[in-house]
């Protein structure tokens, strides 16, 4: 019998690893199997090295980069060329009831399409993406999506 993706089945679970180690001050290096260490530090708010990535970055950043994900595998999904994609993203960070929590993460999409007519088609998918970015949906924060899509003629 052929496999086709309706009659793939998916696992259900997956374990992702990271290592980080302490080196001084607030600074160590995180690493994950097979990719190049990073650098990272306490944030410069919290008497860190503001040159090294900060848990706070990494953490607006994976849910800037889920994002992205999602929304390409579903273009992808729905044969919508994507020409461009750019963002930028702000994390709220306030301190409520004694600890310091993020409350609402902004991701900024630019997105290039061809030609126009996909504008509405490029919403419903960055909707869906919104919907299913699964870093997004693990965590207690608001996440919006404030899109900007233009058409890049060549």
């Amino acid at each position: 019998m052929e496999s086709t993706d309706r009659t793939k089945t998916r696992q259900k679970s997956f374990t992702f690893r990271t290592s980080v180690a302490w080196h001084s001050e607030s600074s160590g290096t995180a690493t994950a199997n097979g990719k190049p260490p990073i650098q990272v530090s306490a944030p410069r708010e919290f008497r860190g090295n503001p040159n090294e990535w900060s848990a706070e970055d990494l953490f607006i950043a994976a849910v800037e980069i889920c994002h992205m994900q999602t929304f390409l595998a579903y273009a992808a999904q729905h044969s919508v060329q994507v020409v461009s994609y750019t963002s930028h993203a702000n994390g709220v960070l306030e301190f409520i009831d004694g600890d310091y929590r993020f409350t609402r993460i902004v991701i900024f999409p630019t997105i290039g399409v061809p030609a126009p007519g996909v504008e509405n088609e490029v919403h419903g998918l960055l909707r869906e993406a919104e919907k299913h970015c699964l870093v997004a949906n693990s965590i207690a924060s608001i996440v919006e999506v404030n899109p900007t899509i233009i058409v890049e003629q060549g």
